[in-house]
């Protein structure tokens, strides 16, 4: 099995809260993977806010950058044996519903 890292990037204004039943969907989409035992890390939640970017000229600034429509707002780690496997069960998030879109890049372990 490979592990894929899920990153979803959503476009709404901070201090968004999710009602009652879009938190119960979401927890359903969750569920559903980890019992298929294919859940490898349920991930986190971002601060859109307390955030800095760090850059090559040794300078931190505040960051994530308001300029972008869509900001990163968590991520998580799925186990499935192709990223097309980790596709369908991205496709099937209700972060699509509201604006919201998925990265989904392999993780690369270093031995």
């Amino acid at each position: 099995m490979k592990e894929f890292i899920l990153i979803f990037k959503n476009t709404h204004t901070v201090g968004f809260k999710p009602s009652p039943e879009q938190m119960e969907e979401r927890m359903n989409w969750l569920a559903g993977i980890a019992a298929q035992n294919k859940l490898a890390d349920k991930g986190n939640t971002l601060s859109p806010v307390n955030a800095k970017i760090v850059k090559a000229v040794n300078a931190a600034t505040d960051g994530p950058y308001t300029e972008i429509k869509e900001y990163i707002s968590g991520y998580m780690i799925v186990k499935t044996g192709t990223i097309d496997e980790a596709v369908e069960f991205a496709k099937a998030n209700p972060i699509l519903k509201n604006g919201g879109c998925i990265e989904i890049r392999e993780v690369i372990t270093l031995n």
